[in-house]
């Protein structure tokens, strides 16, 4: 498949953004919230490089952890063992839904575990870190011990929690509890903080109660996969506390180059880690470090089935791998990223998938694209012909787009995608219906030199039309759009929003392909 390159610029005169995603745990294998997240952040991503931002695209693998060590020894393996199988799970579930991370960190790296552990001495050192005796109910599943505020009428959610036990053992702390007044000031200040805004709201109301400070350690008489503590060799590091700091290890933390990306622009996660462990423990451990804060804790939601959550009791997981297998991974992009309003909750099924496939990707879109293959081809020898304005026949679609571009551009910045795309393919439908109007096959009949102009201009704007469309659907569906751009004699070269989405003429003088199937009918 033909690929695009985006070149950098010089990173000095551009602004630059960073964008994250929660970093996946080694104990298990790719879903569709992995993907979802993945596709999600990488969009994003490759918006901000198209209007000439110095992006970095972190993601990775999140290795220590109680469950890890368990999983590795049920299965006669090392845990590093296990790890290394994991993440070619998760490496390559990015590469076949076209995911193009700037980093891939993997909390077992020296580069990752030598900023927790000058993290924790510093801390160590501030008094923000103590050691006490703990006594109370300890959950192996979530790894964390629990408060009677995480009951559910009067007990823990088995689904959530799995077994609790009751332990009493000594442990270091951190001091979270001091710190609950400043976040709350810190969330109700800064709107944009957390987004969706009501998401905000949830956070706030687990801060209405007391919370405990929290658990960083665990004896390695019962863990002994993780970081050591740097001031206590008999203990490793909790899980959270550790996997938290990758969002600023990998970025040059306690280096002059670290202000060169953070504060991160985007910490893209699911609504199940934004409390606490996104939304308190992380504001607070950065606060204590005086650092500044993450601009927006982008939540989304969970992908369900006839409304109910995907779960492999429930035997309705629906597994986007294989929907990429068959169709591609742009399809599949193209459904996760038109079909949920980010934030929100949104179903998977084939039905509605089928449906994009077919109307929006196969018949408003590919259909378009091979209409003008062939009309070039026949009626110019397939050479695309110079639209001149002056002589009118654009139907509205100049004015059509310079309203959709706008609106377009404004929607995807305010990760309003499902808007956006609505509005797209409303403007990708009217170039259809301004070919059914024009009618080129008749035009093409005729020997007056008016209706020769005609056909000229009709060509040339409907194949605009198509140009700018694929150029603004490029982070949805960047395969497709390239091989748009090939079918159209586009060479590679830096693309820009900006310049580009103006209609023109670039394309005139080129060469184009004499057909091509983009989205071949579904075999049902």
């Amino acid at each position: 498949m033909i690929r695009y390159v985006l070149f950098s610029q010089n990173s000095l005169i551009m602004k630059k953004f960073y964008i994250t995603t929660a970093i996946d745990y080694a104990n298990g294998k790719p879903h569709i919230g992995h993907a979802y997240e993945k596709v999600l952040a990488d969009v994003i991503s490759r918006i901000h490089r198209l209007l000439g931002e110095d992006v970095h695209f972190l993601t990775g693998l999140d290795e220590h952890g109680q469950k890890v060590q368990q999983t590795a020894e049920k299965n006669g393996m090392t845990p590093q063992e296990l790890c290394n199988a994991t993440a070619v799970d998760f490496r390559s579930m990015c590469r076949e839904l076209s995911v193009l991370y700037d980093d891939y960190v993997r909390t077992t790296q020296p580069r990752h575990k030598d900023v927790v552990s000058n993290i924790l001495e510093k801390l160590f050192a501030q008094g923000e870190i103590y050691k006490a005796e703990y006594s109370g109910y300890y959950s192996t599943v979530t790894e964390q011990f629990l408060q009677e505020k995480d009951k559910v009428d009067g007990v823990w959610p088995k689904e959530t929690f799995g077994d609790v036990v009751e332990m009493s053992e000594s442990n270091y702390f951190f001091r979270l509890a001091k710190h609950k007044d400043w976040l709350i000031d810190h969330i109700n200040s800064h709107p944009d903080f957390i987004f969706p805004q009501f998401r905000a709201k949830q956070v706030l109301e687990f801060l209405a109660d007391d919370i405990n400070d929290l658990c960083i350690s665990r004896p390695k008489n019962r863990l002994s996969w993780g970081i050591s503590l740097p001031f206590d060799d008999q203990y490793v590091t909790y899980v959270w506390f550790d996997a938290l700091i990758n969002y600023i290890s990998v970025v040059g933390y306690d280096t002059k180059d670290f202000e060169k990306y953070w504060p991160v622009d985007y910490h893209t996660i699911g609504k199940d880690i934004l409390v606490p462990a996104h939304a308190v423990y992380w504001p607070i451990m950065l606060h204590a470090l005086d650092l500044p804060m993450p601009k927006t804790l982008l939540v989304h939601g969970w992908w369900t089935c006839s409304g109910t959550k995907m779960s492999k009791s429930l035997g309705n997981v629906i597994n986007p791998m294989e929907y990429a297998k068959i169709y591609g991974s742009d399809p599949v992009r193209y459904f996760l990223i038109r079909e949920m309003k980010v934030g929100q909750d949104s179903d998977f099924s084939h039905d509605l998938f089928a449906s994009r496939y077919d109307n929006d990707l196969g018949n408003d879109l590919g259909n378009l694209v091979s209409r003008i293959l062939n009309m070039v081809s026949r009626y110019c020898d397939g050479v695309c012909p110079e639209y001149i304005q002056d002589q009118g026949h654009d139907g509205g679609m100049i004015a059509l787009w310079e309203a959709t571009r706008d609106r377009f551009i404004d929607q995807c910045c305010g990760l309003q995608f499902h808007l956006a795309l609505d509005d797209l393919f409303i403007f990708i439908r009217a170039t259809n219906k301004y070919i059914e109007t024009m009618a080129p096959w008749k035009l093409a009949k005729s020997s007056a030199s008016a209706d020769k102009n005609a056909l000229l201009a009709t060509l040339a704007i409907a194949a605009e039309c198509v140009r700018i469309a694929a150029l603004a659907l490029y982070p949805i569906i960047p395969n497709m759009s390239a091989q748009i751009f090939y079918l159209f004699g586009i060479s590679p070269k830096t693309l820009r929003w900006e310049a580009e989405l103006q209609f023109g003429n670039s394309l005139a003088g080129n060469r184009f392909a004499e057909g091509a199937i983009l989205f071949p009918r579904r075999d049902p």
